[in-house]
């Protein structure tokens, strides 16, 4: 079974320096129906304006991963890290008994653009912890619960898979057994098992045994494995 959520169905919130799309209930977006998927509890889409971001907060008990898209993301936390997220890298935090961070855009001349994750956690008040890694490849797993294949590892039993394909590449995803898959189209038109989806758009999928996908164009999507 395959659930189209299209991208002006989500959530939209715009505070002049941020705008963002909420796929799942966020904030003041809130929808009974779209409360999560599995253990994914919040994929928001963010546009955060030239010398703005969010100031320090706090999080705890739940996996963050953050994907910029484009633009840059300085960040610091009370762990002491200080980093820049840039393009093709995946940052993951996972908050456990609590820590505050901090997420801004010091470009001058453009918003970034970046997808933040979340995941809940398999085990509650761990240890806070932070890494980051730079990812590349066709089609490339970046998170998991294991940590397998250079992967950053996460504390709970999903898989994220960045897919970068060009027009016309097909590929096939075999799907273990009670095993649900989220799809996120970043950027082109992809079809799966049929189904078109272009940028901005998501598809959950259960009780399916193959997950069959083709780039209509040049596209960019994250596929979840929950």
């Amino acid at each position: 079974m395959i659930k189209i959520r299209k991208s002006n169905e989500r959530g939209f919130a715009n505070h002049g320096w941020l705008k963002s799309f909420h796929t799942f209930s966020f904030a003041n977006y809130y929808d009974l129906s779209h409360m999560h998927f599995g253990n994914l509890r919040v994929i928001n889409e963010d546009f955060i304006g030239a010398g703005a971001g969010f100031g320090k907060h706090p999080h705890n008990n739940m996996e963050i991963i953050t994907y910029v898209i484009s633009g840059s993301l300085a960040h610091e936390d009370s762990m002491g890290t200080a980093s820049i997220i840039l393009p093709g890298e995946v940052q993951i935090m996972s908050a456990g008994t609590g820590v505050f961070h901090s997420e801004f855009n010091h470009e001058k001349n453009r918003e970034t653009h970046l997808l933040q994750i979340w995941i809940l956690p398999k085990v509650k008040e761990i240890a806070p912890r932070y890494d980051q890694k730079s990812f590349s490849g066709e089609f490339t797993l970046v998170v998991s619960g294991s940590g397998r294949e250079g992967s950053l590892q996460i504390n709970q039993d999903a898989e994220i898979f960045v897919g970068k394909f060009l027009s016309g590449k097909t590929f096939d995803f075999a799907v273990k057994k009670d095993r649900k898959i989220w799809i996120q189209i970043v950027s082109g038109k992809i079809s799966v098992n049929g189904e078109i989806l272009e940028g901005g758009d998501a598809a959950a999928i259960k009780n399916e045994t193959e997950i069959k996908i083709k780039a209509e164009e040049k596209s960019e999507f994250l596929l979840f494995d929950l």
